[in-house]
């Protein structure tokens, strides 16, 4: 197995960010996003969109994705994190195998700054990011203004 890292030294092609995005659409599931969501959220930590970048990170396994991450640079500090986790699976095969923390603390070790996230409060991968030092100490609400 080989964790492999993309940032601005790094750089991901447009072929593997293909294939993280079909990954993370196939196995995100129910917690998962459009395909094209997922792709925006690539395409912005490559830097391929405007922004600041971030981060991917993918474990792989006889040239096949078996866990990926992806994180957004915020560009802010101090009042809110400077990275937000914006996706993380693991395929569904390997489940229950320790990928997950893997990952996750390889994309802790990595990223500059503090994390943020989001979770469902019944996603099963609650307890391993609270495993791994994440606190929830607000409740986010959100303003659709196509509702207003």
């Amino acid at each position: 197995m080989e964790i492999k890292t993309y940032d601005a030294f790094n750089r991901i092609t447009p072929l593997e960010i293909e294939r993280v995005a079909n990954f993370l659409f196939h196995h995100l599931e129910e917690y998962g996003d459009s395909k094209s969501a997922i792709t925006k959220a690539i395409n912005y930590a490559a830097k391929e969109r405007t922004g600041l970048g971030g981060y991917v990170f993918t474990i792989e396994n006889n040239n096949q994705i078996i866990a990926a991450v992806v994180i957004n640079k915020t560009g802010m500090d101090e009042y809110i994190p400077e990275n937000i986790l914006v996706y993380i699976a693991t395929h569904n095969s390997y489940r229950g195998k320790g990928l997950g923390k893997k990952i996750m603390k390889h994309a802790i070790d990595y990223t500059q700054g503090d994390i943020a996230l989001h979770v469902e409060k019944d996603n099963p991968a609650k307890f391993l990011y609270e495993k791994l030092g994440f606190t929830n100490p607000y409740l986010e609400m959100r303003l659709k203004k196509e509702n207003v």
